[in-house]
């Protein structure tokens, strides 16, 4: 029997996710814009379309699932079904791991029939959240002598056993078999604790979890896999709910997601599926691209093989690959392949934002035409490629660029006011906090030249209070303790005339609401933290202006983080009634200050997407942010092109990934294990990036890393074969 459901294979660039609405349109008979069928529940169709009566789908029955790798391209992919289709059909554009906690929630009360839990409504956990009450769990078990052993210290030895309950469930695997999976896996790896306790700690955690309805992404895909998509309830309504798949890019997708397209296609559901085999751009985050390529056996395949853009990838990958593997192949570059050589790190950093200014003023290229890529970016360089950019109006667009949000004044100011309304939070207060808090409260926003469109620039905003004033005060007005730290009236210090007349108003201002809400807080009048949050973000940051957009990011995200936070709190509060009220909230307090301060926590609030047209600005991303955009460019500059790390998978692959790889699951991790993966993922690196350039690349390299040390990467090779436009070397 031939199958109705489709596989789409293509490299970057080669229409895959066109070709995924094409057939979603086709399925609805409106490729034409045939609407005749929308509002009928007739199987006919029009003469001429060779699509089986069996596939003609209706809008009065189930809808369809579309998932996408990751949030961005989720939204994409659901405007271009919504467009193509008129917005006529039922779609649930998902994420994998957004669409097993959405149906984790809604059959909450299946779960809690089938493993017994105690009958409360869930709560997820933040990953910042899980680890600090992870640790708080295991800490008497997790002393010197463990940690010695393992390594490394608590807050990194925490991070890697819960990213192995992670990778477990992604691969189907359930938490009692992780023991048996890390005791042949661990064999050759050095690491010298038992998998029995690992394991016996990932228990622990796992049942004092769903004891109190809290729910992490390992312990969300467990439930899914392990329980609700085996449940024939939960099968049944499956199979009432979709009739039809989209997946794009399911070579990023986790293990477990085969099990769900698998039961979908044997309840009769139809699927499209588009597959990159040079993508797994996920692989070490929890993707097993190999195991989801059998899903193939399904369906009718479709190669793509003409991109949509023209690339460099089909002339350039395969000799660079072999360059970079067999040496003594030579290879002979062309010159829309250059190179920028020089000695130091700071000068191929000046150097790079030199020739994009030159070439941007000269019209060869726009600035939205231009990416900088890098394995790995640093704040340094981050800083001065923006800063030298910008100095020429290049606006500079940095990828996901995720700050603490503690790095904030704002944030930080809000913080200390926290502490000198609340109780019992003296000992996180200084005087530098405090002049601070009193220069940040105190800006106002000026309308006229700053002004652009009703949004103020940071040029327009000036402080009444300025950093020497504000420091005076703090120096004679802040008073220590604690318990309660005070501030006293500005009549306090001798000189206070020195002060000024705006300065005074405005410290007095900030004094009385101050004064105004510890009383209301004693009162009991203050609902929660998060309502003083919002009256002092409203009273001072938001009243006279509106802020720019990333500190608009940062306090909505210190506003949503807070939220949570308290409603973890309230439920853990349900669970020890003992302790006094006012205790258990500056205790709660002090431990959110802390959390925020230690900077795991950034500003990255939901939605991320702006609004209007594509900022006109160079982009600047490194090699894992660049590839899960889906970008392209004309120009590319590859950064720190001698880099070791660009055959190193780095942060973005967690410790015990390749044991849970479905096709070597349990197999001992070796170092010719590690080589051949690394050669692997400098091809997938290679032939991706290229596939997203189309007419020039320019390989940035510099003798000495930022550390120091020599630079001898795999790249190397070819930024000696290349032509050298700027060099240093005699």
């Amino acid at each position: 029997m031939v199958s109705h459901s489709v596989w789409i294979v293509g490299t970057s660039r080669s229409g895959k996710t066109t070709r995924l609405v094409e057939h979603f349109c086709r399925w609805l008979q409106i490729e034409h814009h045939n609407n005749e069928l929308f509002y009928t529940k007739k199987r006919g169709q029009k003469a001429g379309t060779s699509i089986p009566k069996t596939l003609a789908l209706k809008q009065a029955e189930a809808g369809v699932l579309v998932l996408a790798a990751n949030d961005d391209n989720r939204r994409e992919l659901a405007d271009k079904i919504v467009t193509k289709t008129l917005g006529k059909y039922p779609i649930r554009g998902k994420t994998p791991l957004g669409f097993f906690q959405d149906e984790v929630i809604l059959f909450w009360p299946l779960l809690i029939e089938l493993l017994n839990l105690k009958a409360q409504f869930p709560v997820r956990l933040r990953p910042e959240t899980e680890q600090e009450l992870a640790t708080k769990l295991w800490r008497e078990q997790l002393d010197a002598e463990v940690l010695q052993r393992a390594g490394v210290n608590e807050y990194r030895f925490v991070r890697r056993i819960l990213d192995l309950l992670q990778l477990a469930a992604y691969s189907g695997k359930p938490c009692e078999a992780i023991a048996e999976v890390l005791e042949t896996g661990l064999e050759e790896s050095g690491v010298n604790l038992e998998p029995e306790f690992l394991a016996s700690l990932l228990l622990d955690w796992r049942n004092w979890c769903l004891e109190r309805g809290l729910l992490t992404y390992g312990i969300i895909t467990e439930l899914y896999t392990q329980h609700l998509l085996s449940d024939r309830h939960y099968q049944e309504r499956l199979k009432q709910r979709y009739q039809a798949i989209l997946a794009d890019d399911v070579d990023e997708y986790p293990g477990v997601a085969r099990q769900l397209f698998e039961t979908l296609l044997a309840q009769g559901a139809i699927g499209a599926f588009s597959y990159n085999p040079d993508g797994a751009i996920r692989l070490g985050l929890g993707a097993d691209p190999n195991y989801m390529e059998g899903l193939a056996r399904h369906c009718r395949i479709e190669t793509l093989y003409e991109p949509v853009q023209p690339s460099l990838a089909d002339r350039l990958a395969t000799p660079m690959v072999d360059f970079i593997t067999q040496p003594m192949v030579m290879v002979e570059l062309p010159g829309i392949v250059q190179s920028i050589q020089m000695t130091s790190r700071a000068e191929i950093l000046r150097k790079t934002a030199e020739v994009i200014g030159k070439a941007i003023k000269l019209g060869q290229v726009q600035p939205e035409e231009v990416a900088i890529i890098a394995p790995g970016l640093d704040a340094i360089a981050r800083y001065t490629l923006t800063e030298i950019l910008t100095k020429q109006n290049i606006p500079v667009e940095s990828l996901n660029d995720q700050r603490p949000l503690i790095s904030s004044p704002m944030i930080r100011a809000l913080l200390t006011m926290l502490a000198l309304v609340y109780p019992g939070l003296g000992r996180l207060v200084d005087r530098d906090a405090v002049a601070e808090m009193l220069l940040v409260l105190s800006r106002k926003g000026s309308r006229g030249a700053g002004e652009q469109g009703g949004v103020f620039n940071q040029q327009s905003f000036s402080s009444q209070i300025d950093p020497v004033r504000a420091g005076l005060i703090a120096d004679y007005c802040f008073v220590p303790h604690p318990e309660r730290p005070n501030l006293l009236p500005v009549t306090s210090f001798e000189r206070w005339d020195r002060i000024g007349y705006a300065a005074t108003t405005a410290y007095s201002e900030i004094l009385q609401w101050i004064e105004r809400q510890r009383s209301q807080q004693e009162q009991r009048l203050i609902p929660s933290p998060i309502s003083l949050l919002y009256l002092a973000i409203q009273d001072f940051l938001c009243k006279d202006s509106n802020p720019p957009y990333d500190q608009m990011a940062a306090l909505r995200e210190l506003l949503e983080t807070a939220q949570h936070y308290w409603e973890i709190d309230t439920r853990l509060r349900q669970e020890s009634r003992g302790a006094g009220e006012q205790y258990l909230l500056s205790n709660t307090l002090a431990e959110f200050i802390q959390l925020l301060r230690r900077g795991t926590i950034t500003a990255n609030p939901y939605p991320l997407r702006p609004i209007g047209p594509a900022k006109k600005a160079v982009t600047l991303a490194t090699i894992f942010q660049y590839r899960s955009s889906r970008r392209s460019h004309r120009w590319h500059f590859w950064l720190d092109a001698g880099s070791p790390l660009w055959a190193k998978g780095g942060a973005a692959t967690l410790f015990g990934a390749p044991l849970f790889l479905r096709d070597r699951l349990g197999q001992p991790w070796t170092a010719e294990d590690e080589k051949l993966t690394e050669q692997e993922r400098l091809k997938r690196i290679l032939a991706d990036l290229l596939s997203r350039v189309s007419d020039k690349v320019y390989l940035c390299h510099s003798d000495l890393a930022v550390n120091g040390q020599e630079q001898l990467g795999p790249l190397l090779p070819l930024v000696h074969t290349s032509v050298s436009v700027v060099s240093d070397v005699a």
